[in-house]
Protein backbone atom coordinates (compact mmCIF):
# COMPACT_ATOMS: atom_id res chain seq x y z
CA UNK A 1 0.00 0.00 0.00
CA UNK A 2 1.27 3.47 -0.87
CA UNK A 3 0.63 6.29 1.57
CA UNK A 4 0.25 9.56 -0.36
CA UNK A 5 0.22 12.98 1.30
CA UNK A 6 -1.53 15.66 -0.75
CA UNK A 7 -0.71 19.19 0.41
CA UNK A 8 -3.52 21.58 -0.45
CA UNK A 9 -6.16 18.89 -0.89
CA UNK A 10 -9.13 21.28 -0.49
CA UNK A 11 -8.10 23.52 -3.42
CA UNK A 12 -9.04 23.02 -7.04
CA UNK A 13 -5.89 21.06 -7.90
CA UNK A 14 -5.76 19.20 -4.61
CA UNK A 15 -9.39 18.12 -4.90
CA UNK A 16 -8.75 16.79 -8.39
CA UNK A 17 -5.74 14.88 -7.09
CA UNK A 18 -7.87 13.34 -4.35
CA UNK A 19 -10.44 12.24 -6.94
CA UNK A 20 -7.77 10.73 -9.17
CA UNK A 21 -5.29 9.23 -6.71
CA UNK A 22 -8.01 7.66 -4.57
CA UNK A 23 -8.61 5.36 -7.55
CA UNK A 24 -5.03 4.04 -7.47
CA UNK A 25 -4.88 0.44 -6.22
CA UNK A 26 -3.76 0.29 -2.60
CA UNK A 27 -3.50 4.06 -2.18
CA UNK A 28 -4.03 5.56 1.26
CA UNK A 29 -4.39 9.34 1.15
CA UNK A 30 -3.07 11.51 3.98
CA UNK A 31 -5.00 14.79 4.12
CA UNK A 32 -4.82 17.74 6.50
CA UNK A 33 -6.85 20.95 6.37
CA UNK A 34 -5.30 24.38 6.82
CA UNK A 35 -6.61 24.51 10.40
CA UNK A 36 -4.91 21.19 11.12
CA UNK A 37 -1.55 21.98 9.47
CA UNK A 38 -0.13 25.38 8.57
CA UNK A 39 1.95 24.69 5.47
CA UNK A 40 3.94 27.90 5.93
CA UNK A 41 5.19 26.58 9.32
CA UNK A 42 8.26 24.51 8.42
CA UNK A 43 8.55 22.95 11.88
CA UNK A 44 4.91 21.84 11.90
CA UNK A 45 5.22 20.40 8.38
CA UNK A 46 8.42 18.57 9.28
CA UNK A 47 6.88 17.12 12.45
CA UNK A 48 3.82 15.95 10.51
CA UNK A 49 5.87 14.25 7.79
CA UNK A 50 8.18 12.63 10.34
CA UNK A 51 5.22 11.25 12.27
CA UNK A 52 3.13 10.05 9.32
CA UNK A 53 5.99 8.93 7.05
CA UNK A 54 4.16 8.99 3.70
CA UNK A 55 5.70 7.14 0.77
CA UNK A 56 4.79 9.98 -1.60
CA UNK A 57 4.11 13.69 -1.14
CA UNK A 58 2.37 15.82 -3.75
CA UNK A 59 2.68 19.56 -3.12
CA UNK A 60 -0.38 21.20 -4.65
CA UNK A 61 -0.74 23.92 -2.02
CA UNK A 62 -0.12 27.52 -3.01
CA UNK A 63 -1.37 31.04 -2.63
CA UNK A 64 -2.82 31.76 -6.06
CA UNK A 65 -4.70 34.51 -7.88
CA UNK A 66 -5.01 36.50 -11.07
CA UNK A 67 -3.30 39.69 -12.25
CA UNK A 68 -5.06 41.91 -9.70
CA UNK A 69 -4.23 39.68 -6.73
CA UNK A 70 -0.59 39.25 -7.78
CA UNK A 71 -0.15 42.99 -8.27
CA UNK A 72 -1.79 43.87 -4.96
CA UNK A 73 -0.11 41.29 -2.71
CA UNK A 74 3.33 40.49 -4.21
CA UNK A 75 5.10 40.19 -0.85
CA UNK A 76 2.50 37.73 0.43
CA UNK A 77 2.63 35.70 -2.78
CA UNK A 78 6.42 35.42 -2.63
CA UNK A 79 6.73 34.79 1.11
CA UNK A 80 3.92 32.25 1.50
CA UNK A 81 4.78 30.22 -1.59
CA UNK A 82 8.48 30.18 -0.72
CA UNK A 83 7.61 28.99 2.79
CA UNK A 84 5.36 26.22 1.48
CA UNK A 85 7.96 24.95 -0.98
CA UNK A 86 10.90 25.13 1.40
CA UNK A 87 9.11 23.52 4.33
CA UNK A 88 7.65 20.71 2.24
CA UNK A 89 10.82 19.77 0.35
CA UNK A 90 13.20 19.93 3.30
CA UNK A 91 10.70 18.32 5.63
CA UNK A 92 10.07 15.46 3.20
CA UNK A 93 13.79 14.79 2.82
CA UNK A 94 14.40 14.79 6.58
CA UNK A 95 11.39 12.49 7.12
CA UNK A 96 12.64 9.97 4.57
CA UNK A 97 9.82 10.49 2.09
CA UNK A 98 10.72 8.41 -0.95
CA UNK A 99 9.11 10.57 -3.60
CA UNK A 100 7.84 14.14 -3.91
CA UNK A 101 6.02 15.82 -6.79
CA UNK A 102 5.99 19.62 -6.68
CA UNK A 103 3.45 21.51 -8.77
CA UNK A 104 4.56 24.78 -10.31
CA UNK A 105 3.17 26.95 -13.08
CA UNK A 106 3.89 27.97 -16.66
CA UNK A 107 4.52 31.52 -15.38
CA UNK A 108 8.03 30.39 -14.38
CA UNK A 109 9.14 30.91 -17.97
CA UNK A 110 10.34 34.26 -19.39
CA UNK A 111 7.74 36.75 -20.59
CA UNK A 112 9.15 36.76 -24.11
CA UNK A 113 10.20 33.12 -24.33
CA UNK A 114 9.97 31.51 -27.75
CA UNK A 115 6.58 29.88 -28.25
CA UNK A 116 5.75 27.16 -27.50
CA UNK A 117 7.88 27.22 -24.35
CA UNK A 118 10.20 24.29 -23.71
CA UNK A 119 11.48 23.29 -20.30
CA UNK A 120 14.94 24.50 -21.35
CA UNK A 121 13.88 28.15 -21.60
CA UNK A 122 13.73 28.46 -17.80
CA UNK A 123 15.83 31.41 -16.52
CA UNK A 124 16.75 32.63 -20.01
CA UNK A 125 15.01 36.02 -19.70
CA UNK A 126 12.95 38.39 -17.53
CA UNK A 127 9.65 37.21 -16.05
CA UNK A 128 6.23 38.76 -16.60
CA UNK A 129 6.12 41.59 -14.00
CA UNK A 130 2.44 41.09 -13.13
CA UNK A 131 3.11 37.69 -11.53
CA UNK A 132 6.83 37.82 -10.88
CA UNK A 133 6.54 37.17 -7.13
CA UNK A 134 4.56 33.97 -7.63
CA UNK A 135 6.86 32.82 -10.43
CA UNK A 136 10.03 33.35 -8.37
CA UNK A 137 8.60 31.22 -5.56
CA UNK A 138 7.67 28.44 -7.97
CA UNK A 139 11.11 28.53 -9.60
CA UNK A 140 12.63 28.20 -6.14
CA UNK A 141 10.44 25.17 -5.42
CA UNK A 142 11.43 23.55 -8.69
CA UNK A 143 15.10 24.18 -7.99
CA UNK A 144 14.80 22.84 -4.45
CA UNK A 145 13.49 19.56 -5.87
CA UNK A 146 16.20 19.46 -8.53
CA UNK A 147 19.04 20.12 -6.10
CA UNK A 148 17.78 17.86 -3.29
CA UNK A 149 17.57 15.13 -5.93
CA UNK A 150 21.10 15.91 -7.11
CA UNK A 151 22.66 16.22 -3.64
CA UNK A 152 20.70 13.63 -1.68
CA UNK A 153 19.57 11.14 -4.32
CA UNK A 154 15.87 11.50 -3.51
CA UNK A 155 13.23 11.22 -6.24
CA UNK A 156 11.89 14.77 -5.96
CA UNK A 157 10.57 16.20 -9.23
CA UNK A 158 8.18 18.84 -10.55
CA UNK A 159 5.33 19.37 -12.99
CA UNK A 160 4.66 22.75 -14.60
CA UNK A 161 0.99 22.97 -15.61
CA UNK A 162 -0.47 25.62 -17.87
CA UNK A 163 -3.55 27.67 -16.92
CA UNK A 164 -5.98 25.44 -15.03
CA UNK A 165 -9.73 25.45 -14.59
CA UNK A 166 -12.50 23.13 -13.43
CA UNK A 167 -14.45 22.03 -10.34
CA UNK A 168 -13.53 23.91 -7.17
CA UNK A 169 -12.10 26.94 -8.97
CA UNK A 170 -11.96 30.35 -7.30
CA UNK A 171 -14.67 32.71 -8.56
CA UNK A 172 -13.73 35.81 -6.60
CA UNK A 173 -14.86 38.88 -8.57
CA UNK A 174 -11.39 40.52 -8.45
CA UNK A 175 -8.81 37.92 -7.42
CA UNK A 176 -9.73 34.98 -9.68
CA UNK A 177 -8.06 33.85 -12.89
CA UNK A 178 -9.42 34.77 -16.30
CA UNK A 179 -11.61 31.75 -17.09
CA UNK A 180 -13.52 31.54 -13.78
CA UNK A 181 -13.78 35.35 -13.76
CA UNK A 182 -15.44 35.21 -17.18
CA UNK A 183 -17.80 32.44 -16.12
CA UNK A 184 -18.98 34.42 -13.12
CA UNK A 185 -19.22 37.71 -15.02
CA UNK A 186 -21.29 36.31 -17.88
CA UNK A 187 -23.50 34.26 -15.57
CA UNK A 188 -24.33 37.33 -13.49
CA UNK A 189 -24.83 39.45 -16.62
CA UNK A 190 -27.26 36.93 -18.05
CA UNK A 191 -29.14 36.63 -14.73
CA UNK A 192 -29.41 40.41 -14.45
CA UNK A 193 -30.30 40.91 -18.12
CA UNK A 194 -27.38 43.30 -18.68
CA UNK A 195 -27.02 44.53 -22.26
CA UNK A 196 -23.21 44.72 -22.12
CA UNK A 197 -20.22 43.02 -20.51
CA UNK A 198 -16.87 44.84 -20.40
CA UNK A 199 -13.85 42.55 -20.73
CA UNK A 200 -10.34 43.53 -19.64
CA UNK A 201 -7.54 44.33 -22.10
CA UNK A 202 -7.54 43.98 -25.84
CA UNK A 203 -8.48 40.33 -26.14
CA UNK A 204 -5.39 39.60 -28.25
CA UNK A 205 -3.18 37.66 -25.78
CA UNK A 206 -3.24 33.92 -26.29
CA UNK A 207 -3.57 31.39 -23.50
CA UNK A 208 -3.56 27.64 -23.07
CA UNK A 209 -6.08 26.02 -20.72
CA UNK A 210 -5.95 22.58 -19.09
CA UNK A 211 -8.83 20.99 -17.22
CA UNK A 212 -7.77 20.20 -13.67
CA UNK A 213 -8.84 16.56 -14.00
CA UNK A 214 -6.39 16.19 -16.88
CA UNK A 215 -3.65 17.62 -14.66
CA UNK A 216 -4.50 15.14 -11.90
CA UNK A 217 -4.29 12.30 -14.40
CA UNK A 218 -0.91 13.61 -15.59
CA UNK A 219 0.34 13.66 -11.99
CA UNK A 220 -0.74 10.05 -11.47
CA UNK A 221 1.08 9.19 -14.69
CA UNK A 222 4.27 10.96 -13.58
CA UNK A 223 4.21 9.23 -10.20
CA UNK A 224 4.36 5.96 -12.11
CA UNK A 225 7.54 6.95 -13.97
CA UNK A 226 10.76 5.40 -12.67
CA UNK A 227 13.01 8.24 -13.78
CA UNK A 228 10.98 11.37 -14.57
CA UNK A 229 12.63 14.64 -15.66
CA UNK A 230 13.47 17.17 -12.94
CA UNK A 231 10.59 19.25 -14.26
CA UNK A 232 8.17 18.76 -17.11
CA UNK A 233 5.47 20.80 -18.82
CA UNK A 234 1.85 19.67 -18.56
CA UNK A 235 -0.66 21.22 -20.96
CA UNK A 236 -2.67 20.68 -24.10
CA UNK A 237 -0.21 22.11 -26.61
CA UNK A 238 -2.92 24.37 -28.08
CA UNK A 239 -4.04 27.91 -27.23
CA UNK A 240 -6.81 30.43 -27.92
CA UNK A 241 -7.01 34.21 -27.81
CA UNK A 242 -8.67 35.79 -24.79
CA UNK A 243 -11.27 37.15 -27.20
CA UNK A 244 -12.04 33.64 -28.46
CA UNK A 245 -12.20 32.36 -24.89
CA UNK A 246 -14.53 35.19 -23.88
CA UNK A 247 -16.87 34.45 -26.77
CA UNK A 248 -16.84 30.73 -25.93
CA UNK A 249 -17.77 31.39 -22.30
CA UNK A 250 -20.56 33.79 -23.32
CA UNK A 251 -21.91 31.18 -25.75
CA UNK A 252 -21.70 28.39 -23.17
CA UNK A 253 -23.60 30.42 -20.59
CA UNK A 254 -26.13 31.72 -23.08
CA UNK A 255 -25.34 35.43 -22.73
CA UNK A 256 -26.71 37.36 -25.75
CA UNK A 257 -25.59 40.93 -25.00
CA UNK A 258 -22.63 42.95 -26.29
CA UNK A 259 -19.01 42.33 -25.37
CA UNK A 260 -16.77 45.41 -25.28
CA UNK A 261 -13.07 45.65 -24.48
CA UNK A 262 -11.39 48.01 -22.00
CA UNK A 263 -7.94 48.40 -23.57
CA UNK A 264 -6.75 50.50 -20.62
CA UNK A 265 -6.61 47.36 -18.49
CA UNK A 266 -3.44 45.21 -18.60
CA UNK A 267 -3.15 42.26 -20.95
CA UNK A 268 -0.33 40.45 -19.18
CA UNK A 269 1.98 38.15 -21.13
CA UNK A 270 1.31 38.28 -24.91
CA UNK A 271 1.30 34.50 -25.28
CA UNK A 272 1.75 31.49 -23.02
CA UNK A 273 1.84 28.13 -24.77
CA UNK A 274 3.74 25.16 -23.43
CA UNK A 275 5.74 22.74 -25.51
CA UNK A 276 4.36 19.41 -24.26
CA UNK A 277 6.43 17.17 -26.51
CA UNK A 278 8.44 15.79 -23.58
CA UNK A 279 5.27 14.68 -21.80
CA UNK A 280 3.90 13.25 -25.05
CA UNK A 281 7.11 11.27 -25.55
CA UNK A 282 6.52 9.60 -22.19
CA UNK A 283 3.06 8.54 -23.33
CA UNK A 284 0.60 11.05 -21.83
CA UNK A 285 -1.63 13.69 -23.45
CA UNK A 286 -4.64 15.74 -22.35
CA UNK A 287 -8.09 14.36 -23.18
CA UNK A 288 -10.61 17.09 -22.25
CA UNK A 289 -11.20 19.66 -25.02
CA UNK A 290 -11.77 23.33 -24.16
CA UNK A 291 -15.41 23.51 -25.27
CA UNK A 292 -16.24 20.35 -23.35
CA UNK A 293 -14.25 21.53 -20.37
CA UNK A 294 -15.83 24.99 -20.18
CA UNK A 295 -19.30 23.43 -20.30
CA UNK A 296 -18.35 21.09 -17.46
CA UNK A 297 -16.81 23.96 -15.48
CA UNK A 298 -20.01 26.02 -15.80
CA UNK A 299 -22.05 23.03 -14.65
CA UNK A 300 -19.76 22.75 -11.60
CA UNK A 301 -20.09 26.50 -10.97
CA UNK A 302 -23.88 26.22 -10.88
CA UNK A 303 -23.78 23.16 -8.62
CA UNK A 304 -21.31 24.75 -6.20
CA UNK A 305 -23.31 27.98 -6.13
CA UNK A 306 -26.56 26.12 -5.42
CA UNK A 307 -24.88 24.14 -2.64
CA UNK A 308 -23.40 27.28 -1.07
CA UNK A 309 -19.82 26.05 -1.45
CA UNK A 310 -18.65 28.33 -4.27
CA UNK A 311 -15.13 29.64 -3.63
CA UNK A 312 -15.19 33.42 -3.91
Amino acid sequence: MSRIYIAGHTGMVGSALVRRLSREPGAELLLRSRSQLDLTDARAVGDFLAAEKPDVAVIAAARVGGIHANATYPAAFLHENLAIASGAVDGAWKAGVKRLLFLGSSCIYPKHAAQPMTEDCLLTGPLEPTNEAYAVAKIAGLKLCQFYRKQHGVLFHSAMPTNLYGPGDNYHPRNSHVLPALIRRFHEAREAGLPEVVAWGTGTPRREFLHVDDLADACAFLLGQENPPDWINVGTGTDVSIRELTELVAETIGYRGRITWDSKMPDGTPRKLLDVSRMASLGWSARIGLREGVAAAYKSFLAEKAAGILRE
